[in-house]
């Protein structure tokens, strides 16, 4: 068994343009105040990373690498979340997410896509300069919009749709596989693959790519009513990331699941600050312990109610709390006697 890294922090909830989120030093500065000690780096956020210069750059990525060491932090990923959306999407949301791409791609889907790919490809290399073998990112989505089936879907839809999203991202985790670095997808609702069946669809059409990984987030699976622990121990060859954020589910006879297009502090489905949901934590670290996770546990911060100052502080010694140091020895070893063959047959009664 391994004991989880941690704590650590998502850094894109909190960066900004005033001191401390403004750049990588001042924030690094002020989350090691609260006991974390690693990052996850948005890639696509100027103020604090330069994702074209560390493809490039050993001198620069050792720069980085210095900068979070100043502070006794380490980086636990780089995350193309926005870049990875931008990969496959689905022409009503074509709007919805132009802003998410460089000023020159936009309003031109075809150079988005191809934007957007090398992108993540940048990642792999700058997460392979970086030391990191590993990588948080999101799917894309070409099938979303059909996710509920009325009208019904036509005939091989949903199959053509995978085919094409499987296409769009096998040259790029052939990429990551040349560099060393996994792929985390988190496993999120608007994205193609948002429960297991779905990661389970496009990983087919991929061969089982080596590449193909998850980052695993419960309060997502609280929302849609997944089994959140099982899935740990059905996918746990997978997972390679994971977010510690918490959420509630609490239906109405108003509202379920999909939350009647109510703002997030109305929705039956809430994201929440760690420890003010319904998450159980203590058996999520039990599991990811048993089962030798050796990545790091990161925050990311998402709650309706509570400022995000205060959950980043709260964050630190709740994951703190819930990391599990591992035991090297049974706890009955002390009445161990050795392997005795002959003893064994006859406690047994074979002759």
């Amino acid at each position: 068994m391994k004991t989880i890294k941690g704590p650590a922090i998502f850094l894109a909830q909190f960066a900004g343009d005033e001191a401390p989120f403004n750049s990588l030093d001042s924030i690094c500065q002020w989350v090691a105040g609260f006991g974390y000690k690693g990052v996850q780096i948005p890639s696509w956020d100027g103020r604090l990373f330069d994702l074209d210069k560390a493809a490039e750059s050993q001198d620069y990525c050792d720069e980085v690498r210095g900068t979070v060491a100043a502070h006794g932090i380490e980086i636990t990923e780089l995350s193309t979340h926005l870049q990875g959306q931008l990969v496959a999407v689905h022409p009503a949301y074509d709007v919805m997410f132009d802003g998410f791409a460089a000023e020159h791609v936009r309003g031109n889907p075809t150079a988005r896509q191809a934007w957007a790919t090398e992108q993540v490809k940048k990642a792999a290399t700058a997460s392979r300069r970086l030391g990191l073998d590993r990588h948080a990112t999101f799917s894309g989505a070409l099938a979303w919009p059909y996710v509920y089936p009325w009208p019904q879907r036509p005939a091989g839809m949903v199959e053509d749709a995978f085919d094409e999203l499987a296409r769009r991202w096998r040259p790029i985790l052939d990429h990551f596989e040349e560099e060393g670095v996994d792929a985390a997808y988190e496993i999120h609702p608007g994205e193609d693959l948002h429960d297991g069946v779905s990661f389970e669809m496009f990983l087919e059409r991929l061969d089982n790519h080596p590449r193909a990984n998850i980052l695993y987030d419960p309060s997502h699976f609280v929302l849609q009513a997944l089994d959140y622990l099982d899935y740990i121990d059905i996918y746990k060859e997978r997972i390679k990331c994971f977010h510690v954020k918490d959420a509630e589910f609490n239906p109405t006879g108003r509202q379920g699941v999909y939350g009647g297009y109510q703002n997030w502090v109305d929705r039956a489905g809430r994201f929440r600050s760690l420890g003010d949901g319904q998450v159980d934590f203590r058996a999520i670290f039990s599991k990811m312990a048993a089962n030798d996770f050796d990545g790091w546990a990161v925050l990311e911060w998402e709650c309706c109610l509570k400022h995000p100052e205060q959950g980043a502080a709260e964050g630190a010694p709740f994951i703190s709390d819930h990391i599990i140091r591992v035991t090297e020895r049974a706890f009955d070893d002390f009445a161990a006697g050795g392997a005795d063959r002959e003893l064994n047959r006859r406690i047994m009664g074979i002759d």
